[in-house]
């Protein structure tokens, strides 16, 4: 499997614009909020920028927005790509999987203790494209992930 973070285009574009219109807030802090930058929770004083964005894998009716938060300035990214976040992988989380497409063709809520499995299973698919990992609160995307 490989696990994809924000990209640094998307990262460097909410950045500046960050604090220019509704769609682009900056948070001089907002502990434990997921960020999609470095796919680890915020800690205390981190200074953040929260805004609207759009995955890839769902297109047209299937085209979602929804917010996400990542680190005002750039940092280094994943710690790895090679697999499931540890600081995102405490809560169960739902896994959607996408055609290549943009179609949904299943999901799931899964428990910690199986999301290994259940990407993989996803993956097995020959129809899947990508398995997008999000909340399950609030349904918010927080990475994506594609065949290693």
């Amino acid at each position: 499997m490989r696990i994809h973070a924000l990209p640094d285009d998307v990262l460097d574009r909410a950045r500046e614009l960050a604090g220019t219109d509704e769609h682009h807030e900056w948070h001089a802090e907002s502990p434990g909020a997921p960020l999609r930058c470095c796919l680890r929770k915020a800690g205390p004083g981190e200074p953040l920028v929260l805004f609207r964005h759009t995955p890839g894998a769902g297109t047209g009716p299937y085209e979602e927005l929804g917010p996400v938060f990542a680190h005002a300035e750039p940092c280094d990214g994943p710690a790895t790509t090679a697999r499931f976040p540890e600081a995102l992988r405490h809560s169960s989380r739902t896994l959607r999987a996408y055609t290549a497409d943009g179609r949904i063709h299943g999901g799931e809520v899964v428990e910690p203790d199986r999301l290994d499995d259940r990407v993989a299973a996803l993956l097995d698919d020959p129809e899947v494209a990508e398995v997008q990992v999000r909340s399950v609160s609030h349904g918010c995307f927080l990475f994506a992930i594609t065949r290693g």
